[in-house]
């Protein structure tokens, strides 16, 4: 691999960085004081909590933070709009097959970031109404949605077959980054603007008035910077070798693939790749124009099905509820304001984004489908754990710990396995004739049920507590029969290898 492969596989891998960053953002912004008296999930008049989260007691006592009094509709509109987001990026999944085979991977991702930049802009300027907060986040799940289908197919098209899935995980490395950025700059932010605010235990005559909103705002408008760095930055990429082929640019691609091998066109090396690609285009124009019908011909139902699956289970892991509302998470366990907003939010999603580094390994040494069989297991393990240890937290601080050692380790066996792998697998299994047909319908599983997830996540945990771990355990344990009996290993095959393979040729 030489240096502009890299620069090239990173730089696209940046819509994995929106993607983490907007997810990160949520669990701070959602325990904002300001935020939530704002759009109405809480209001406050005037009291006020001690060091611990608890009740002040007598004047002598000092005072740290407000004493909110929830809403009846708080876990309703938190699902709302936490949810708009992943129901715009199930739209955006859908609109990628369309723009990625008219305009290009390279452009539409372009156009995706600006598209993100603008929602972010209307999220930080919300009015008072859930409504233009939800449409913001709708307009920025359009964006995410399109670019988890075409970044990982960008990437898996300029990659070498032989390392195309450690650079195809460079998009979950940049999510769980973006996820521990937002982790670290706003909760910076929360604890300057929640910790002893101005007019703690004095009475407020309206419980509804609102408090200086900077906190959040600043959260929200901050996602334009990578926004527009990732637009910007995709101006100077080429344009995906098999892409141009499949427009009868084959001067153009052979100019890219020799960029790519940092190498002539006259090269071998450039010359096979080239002959590949325009054999894999001849055969695919051979057979007609591809429909959304194709992808459940008998030659490639069963990777549809198959990645259609791994994106269900990716979610049903219970990962985006954990990130979503960890702070809340932890709350429930027992931990105080500070520990549940600041300190471990920001180490579980460290813990995320490092173990995504084994995966990167993994992924190519021991393969897409142990990975998937070792990450289910342990998944499986940790979520009872997590809920066993958490039923026990009356006895004392010990078991607080425990439990949240059990989240982390969940975290942890999701990052390297469950986390890139589906990102993976779903970028290289299909022809190239339906590949971004067959991306999409992956990416439209997962954000379907992420949405799904983002929902009915404040409501699952109001009613059933840690409890909730033991749904996801039960997921966990079918997500494991489905990889062991179901999946195909797809490792070390270049894309039309890969054809042949799941077309039963080889």
């Amino acid at each position: 691999m030489n240096s502009f492969q890299f620069l090239v596989a990173v730089t696209a891998s940046l819509g994995g960085l929106l993607f983490g960053y907007e997810c990160g953002v949520m669990n701070v912004v959602l325990v904002m004081d300001a935020f939530r008296i704002f759009f109405k999930f809480h209001n406050w008049n005037g009291d006020a909590l001690d060091e611990n989260g608890k009740k002040i007691k007598s004047d002598t006592q000092e005072k740290w933070y407000r004493d909110l009094k929830e809403a009846d509709n708080k876990a309703m509109l938190e699902g709302v709009i936490t949810s708009s987001f992943v129901l715009g990026a199930l739209c955006g999944a859908l609109m990628a097959t369309y723009l990625g085979e008219k305009f290009g991977r390279q452009r539409t991702i372009m156009i995706g970031a600006c598209i993100f930049t603008c929602g972010a802009i209307i999220q930080g300027l919300s009015a008072r109404t859930w409504i233009m907060i939800a449409i913001g986040r709708l307009i920025t799940g359009l964006s995410i949605g399109c670019n988890g289908v075409l970044c990982p197919t960008y990437i898996s098209e300029v990659a070498p077959a032989k390392i195309r899935g450690t650079l195809s995980s460079c998009y979950q490395l940049m999510t769980t980054f973006g996820i521990i950025v937002a982790a670290i700059i706003n909760s910076i932010v929360w604890y300057y603007t929640n910790i002893k605010p101005e007019g703690l235990g004095k009475p407020r005559s309206n419980i509804w008035e609102e408090v200086p909103n900077f906190e959040w705002r600043f959260a929200l408008l901050f996602q334009v910077v990578p926004g527009l760095g990732l637009a910007i930055l995709m101006s100077f990429l080429p344009k995906s070798p098999r892409w141009l082929c499949s427009k009868d640019r084959d001067e153009e691609a052979a100019e890219v693939l020799a960029k790519l091998n940092a190498t002539s066109t006259s090269d071998s090396v450039v010359q096979e790749e080239l002959k590949a690609i325009q054999e894999d285009v001849a055969a695919t124009r051979a057979a007609g124009s591809s429909s959304v019908g194709e992808l459940f011909s008998p030659v490639i139902r069963r990777r549809t099905f198959i990645t259609f699956l791994m994106q269900l289970f990716q979610q049903w892991t219970g990962i985006n509820v954990i990130m979503y509302y960890q702070s809340q998470i932890y709350g429930e366990i027992g931990f105080t304001k500070f520990m549940s907003t600041v300190v471990l939010p920001i180490i579980n999603n460290f813990v995320n984004f490092i173990s995504t580094f084994p995966g990167m390994w993994g992924i190519e040494r021991l393969g897409r489908k142990t990975l998937l069989i070792i990450g289910s297991l342990m998944m499986m393990v940790f979520h009872i754990s997590t809920w066993a240890f958490s039923t026990q937290t009356f006895r004392g601080k010990m078991w607080q710990y425990f439990a949240v050692a059990s989240i982390f380790l969940m975290v942890f066996s999701f990052a390297w396995t469950w986390g890139p792998v589906p990102w993976v697998y779903q970028a290289e299994v299909f022809p190239l004739r339906v590949r971004v047909k067959g991306s999409a319908v992956g990416t439209v599983s997962n954000f379907l049920n992420n949405w799904i997830i983002a929902f009915v996540g404040p409501a699952l945990m109001k009613a059933w507590s840690t409890k909730t771990f033991l749904l996801f355990a039960a997921a966990c344990l079918l997500a494991w029969i489905y990889s062991q009996f179901y999946v195909i290993e797809s490792k070390g095959l270049n894309l039309e290898e890969m054809d042949a393979k799941m077309a039963g040729k080889a």
